[in-house]
């Protein structure tokens, strides 16, 4: 596991973790509701990192980083913003899971220069009242004071026992990395939703998003439904996208090997 590291932000002291290296710009990863730096699967950021720097961090509030939750998604941007600031990056590519979408479309509307190219994977842009609804237990699962494996399995995969087995495969890899920062708090976790609550989101300003986006999500998400991943492609003038079989919102892990080299692929274009 790649050394923890922290750097000083205006919005607190950031926790980061850094795998590869590389002359090109370095990736990005922002992360999902109630999950930290250690909760990436290794088997999906390995080979992105045989390739470039790949950066995952902490947003404020949440796993090793100081300071608080912002009351924001559109102010978790700006933290994401600022952490690259402190690291004297200026120009990235940029990769946002779940919520981590959600922050990493506000960010590439706040700074579009920082951001060459952007992936948005089990996302959607907000302000979508028409379309599919998220399944109905996925509230008073998200609510549980813990998610233990069988949360994480409904989730994050499709209720089928190919996806089932690779979850599974998952949770395995995940915890033979060994995770070395604190779990979401319970302040944390309620700023979060918070946050998500008080989003109204970025749909009528997709249009403005003109550098090159990646989108991609599995066709049997339970939490954010695939037709919202469509939005952002519909509307994104540069947009791809991609979705995967059954699979759900941890499509990323469950085809770890092919959406790597996807984006791989995505990130070596000129």
């Amino acid at each position: 596991m790649s050394h923890l590291r922290y750097v000083p932000t205006e919005f607190g002291q950031i926790a980061y973790r850094e795998d590869g290296a590389g002359d090109g710009l370095p990736l990005l990863l922002c992360q999902r509701f109630r999950g930290t730096i250690d909760d990436w699967d290794p088997a999906f950021f390995a080979p992105l990192s045989e390739h470039r720097r790949v950066i995952r961090f902490d947003s404020a509030g949440i796993g090793g980083s100081g300071g608080s939750v912002p009351p924001t998604i559109e102010a978790m941007g700006h933290v994401a913003i600022a952490f690259l600031d402190a690291l004297q990056i200026s120009r990235a590519d940029l990769l946002g899971w779940s919520l981590g979408g959600i922050v990493a479309q506000h960010a590439a509307l706040q700074a579009p220069h920082r951001f060459r190219r952007v992936i948005i994977a089990g996302s959607g842009p907000g302000g979508a009242a028409e379309g599919p609804a998220p399944h109905p237990k996925v509230r008073e699962v998200m609510a549980h004071p813990h998610n233990g494996p069988d949360d994480f399995l409904f989730l994050f995969f499709h209720d089928s026992e190919t996806s089932r087995t690779a979850g599974r495969n998952c949770l395995r890899r995940l915890a033979g990395a060994g995770q070395t920062v604190p779990p979401v708090s319970g302040p944390g976790f309620i700023g979060q939703l918070k946050a998500i609550a008080a989003d109204t989101g970025v749909r009528e300003r997709l249009a403005d998003l003109a550098m090159p986006l990646l989108v991609a999500n599995g066709v049997h998400d339970v939490m954010i439904p695939a037709f919202r991943s469509y939005l952002i492609a519909q509307s994104a003038p540069a947009a791809k996208l991609i979705l995967y079989p059954d699979a759900g919102h941890a499509f990323l892990f469950q085809y770890a090997d092919e959406f790597a080299s996807e984006i791989n692929r995505f990130l070596s274009e000129v």
